[in-house]
């Protein structure tokens, strides 16, 4: 399940990755490769980079086994901020698909506003959702994720 320590991958929580196929053009471009983790079958192309991962549907399920795979030489695509700290607890790198790296010092914000925004939502105030992504959003992906790649070349 888990690569050697230090060794270059990416690991994507994939089931609402909007950014799966800059993921691919960026990892074949830098021969990296890519582990696509999902409750459910996803079509992936047919590389020798890639590999699908599919997880039972149990709750987190996807998230454990990032977490458990994630370490040091792993860049960890995701959105969810509790994935996002204990995979940078890993010593993973994090990238959220809109190209915001979530790190050691602002981790803790994120969980925070998460917890805040949660008892909002309980206490039933009327709360808008994110902001759609757009294509800003994927062009400073792209510009994040290969920043990180060669970064660790």
């Amino acid at each position: 399940m888990t690569a050697a320590p230090g060794t270059r991958r990416i690991l994507v929580d994939a089931d609402a990755c909007p950014v799966k196929d800059e993921i691919y053009k960026v990892a074949w471009r830098l021969s990296v490769p890519v582990t696509i983790v999902s409750n459910a079958w996803l079509r992936v192309p047919q590389h020798p980079l890639v590999t699908r991962v599919v997880v039972d549907a149990g709750f987190d399920a996807a998230d454990d086994w990032i977490a458990e795979a994630a370490g040091p030489g792993a860049l960890v695509v995701t959105a969810d901020i509790l994935l996002a700290d204990r995979c940078l607890k890993a010593g993973a790198d994090v990238l959220a698909p809109t190209g915001k790296p979530f790190t050691t010092a602002s981790i803790g914000g994120a969980i925070a506003t998460r917890a805040i925004m949660a008892d909002l939502r309980a206490g039933g105030d009327q709360l808008g959702g994110p902001a759609p992504f757009s294509a800003k959003d994927r062009s400073t992906f792209l510009q994040a994720l290969d920043t990180l790649l060669t970064r660790r070349r």
